[in-house]
């Protein structure tokens, strides 16, 4: 994500992003008060969403992007920037409290930030920024909301949030059907450049209650070690022809006496993709059956593949066990030169100074990491990185409303305007330089005050960038070019289901991960896997089926309702 920002929402996902590293998602909190109707599952009214139109008045990519969801591509950063937003976004508004979580150190203050400082002029407002550590926010979350101290303008927690979110919405936030519904998001330019995909996750309750924080569509499958691979005679990934070969594989990068291993913490995701498993949730085009993740032969078989590695000694000691709080000890370990494989997504590989790229050929320019893809005639790439999170606006004045979402469609400027790089690298000469290639280089000033969390109030489709130069930039392209027409639909994109809102990167998630680590580690025979199955559907996967399939038919009804209206 070349706004230089490590996410890949963590891990904390959904089962189909972290059940195969057993992570573990923040408590929920109480549904939104006593007396709040209750949540009902509903398919989501496509015209809710805003008409979506891709800004082409920036920088020429280097490597285009297409409209399926490749992202262009830079080799070099713009020598000059051009203003993405007109005037005075915040011109008479009076302050704007905002609370983002973070993942960057704390930022400095603004009376000695000269990007905060340069940020505010532009906008011709106040806007005070609170970043919250992202491991803290979850608590930080349930604070204000148990207090009715909501800001004007907050991120929905990665993980954890509201038993009842449509009642929470209905309540406290604004509802932004009104400004953004269909052609009126055109009034800002930047929020139309969101892909409708990432506007599908802020419905609730048939109303629009929020901005993405846009991403690319799938996070990838993980990072690899190029020239690893290629000594155990692997030189292109159409070599790994299915499952049995890649086991192979793993045991020929696991060397123990030279303390190399061929898997840090989890191979989970890459597996399953592999093997063709859904994300989280199939629908069967001729009944409409919706079928759960660990349901699917597909998906027990890539456990099964799991088990076999680890059995094999295939993972790095110590690390099937670490969770995504420990993610730093995991991925070092791949860094170091521990191991040939690790998940994490493409925001990490692509991050400045700390990212893949960058500070392994740092440790040894012989290491050569690069994006992997899955693999074999059943891959499949699951479309779960299409939003962080979402940014939502308490409940305000319709001119208040529209002064926030001028603030958020500042935030959303594109790859090498003015806003973005204030946003991302601060002010040239004070927090930034340019290095020999032209590309900003922050300086330990520009760290700090880079750190405000203004990129997470709202975000486009992020650019392929890295200062690293053309060879990485073309490893990420070339890895959407080819996972972006392996992508599978997110049917749970299009409905709301109470029970999945409020469980699955909560109480199923842990359910299912820890579960599912117990089998591959061995502390549980293979045959646990149906009863841990028969758990997770008793402790909300059935329930949040039948919703699922109740808002399908409504969204049926529907569509036929409107059909015969014509």
């Amino acid at each position: 994500m070349s706004s230089s920002n490590p996410i890949d929402r963590r891990s904390v996902l959904r089962i189909g992003a972290g059940a195969s590293l057993g992570l573990t998602a923040a408590p929920f909190l109480a549904a939104c008060g006593d007396g709040a109707p209750p949540a009902k599952a509903e398919a989501h009214d496509s015209r809710l969403l805003p008409t979506t139109t891709l800004r082409s008045d920036g920088p020429r990519p280097d490597l285009p992007g297409t409209a399926a969801g490749v992202p262009q591509g830079f080799y070099r950063y713009p020598a000059q920037t051009v203003r993405a937003t007109t005037g005075r976004p915040l011109a008479g508004a009076d302050p704007v409290k905002v609370v983002m979580e973070t993942y960057s150190p704390p930022a400095a203050a603004r009376s000695r930030n000269a990007a905060y400082q340069a940020i505010e002029k532009l906008l011709g407002g106040t806007v005070d920024v609170t970043g919250v550590p992202a491991d803290d926010y979850p608590t930080k979350f349930s604070t204000f909301v148990a207090g009715g101290d909501l800001p004007d303008v907050f991120m929905y927690p990665e993980s954890g949030g509201v038993d009842n979110r449509a009642a929470f919405l209905d309540a406290t936030c604004a509802d932004l059907t009104p400004f953004l519904a269909g052609e009126k998001v055109k009034e800002y330019p930047n929020l139309a450049a969101i892909p409708q995909s990432a506007w599908q996750t802020v419905i609730f309750g048939g109303k629009l209650y929020g901005v993405p924080i846009a991403r690319y569509g799938t996070g990838g499958a993980g990072v690899y070690r190029h020239d690893l691979f290629a000594r155990a005679g692997v030189t292109d990934l159409d070599q790994i022809t299915d499952l049995d070969r890649f086991v192979e594989l793993c045991k020929a990068l696991t060397r123990p006496d030279k303390d190399e291993y061929a898997i840090s913490a989890t191979v989970g995701n890459l597996v399953a993709m592999s093997a063709g498993a859904p994300q989280s949730w199939r629908v069967d085009p001729k009944t409409g059956k919706w079928q759960h993740q660990l349901e699917t032969p597909e998906f027990e078989q890539a456990v099964e593949v799991q088990r076999t590695l680890y059995k094999a000694g295939c993972y790095y000691p110590g690390t099937l066990g670490m969770t995504g709080t420990q993610k730093a000890k995991y991925t070092d370990l791949f860094k170091n030169g521990k191991a040939a494989y690790v998940y994490d997504g493409m925001p990490g590989y692509m991050t400045a100074s700390t990212g893949y790229y960058d500070a392994m050929r740092a440790v040894d320019p012989s290491y050569d990491p690069r994006p992997i893809r899955p693999f074999g005639p059943k891959a499949v790439v699951w479309t779960d990185n299409v939003a962080l999170s979402v940014t939502h606006f308490r409940k305000s004045s319709p001119e208040r409303v529209r002064q926030l979402l001028r603030l958020a469609d500042f935030a959303a400027s594109p790859f090498g305007s003015t806003e973005y790089t204030l946003i991302n690298y601060g002010v040239e000469g004070t927090d930034f330089t340019r290095d020999k290639s032209g590309n900003p280089a922050l300086t330990g000033k520009g760290t700090l005050d880079a750190a405000v969390p203004w990129k997470f109030i709202a975000s486009g489709t992020p650019a392929v960038f890295m200062a690293a130069g053309k060879n990485p930039v073309d490893y990420v392209h070339e890895a959407y070019a080819e996972m972006v027409p392996m992508m599978i639909a997110d049917p749970t994109l299009g409905y709301s289901s109470p029970t999945w809102d409020s469980k699955a990167t909560g109480s199923l998630a842990t359910l299912a991960g820890d579960g599912i680590k117990d089998i591959i580690s061995g502390r549980k025979p293979v045959s646990s896997y149906k009863q841990l199955t028969r758990d997770y559907l008793a402790a909300g996967g059935e329930q949040a089926r039948n919703e699922f399939e109740e808002a399908a038919q409504q969204g049926k009804k529907a569509t036929s309702s409107k059909g015969a209206a014509k």
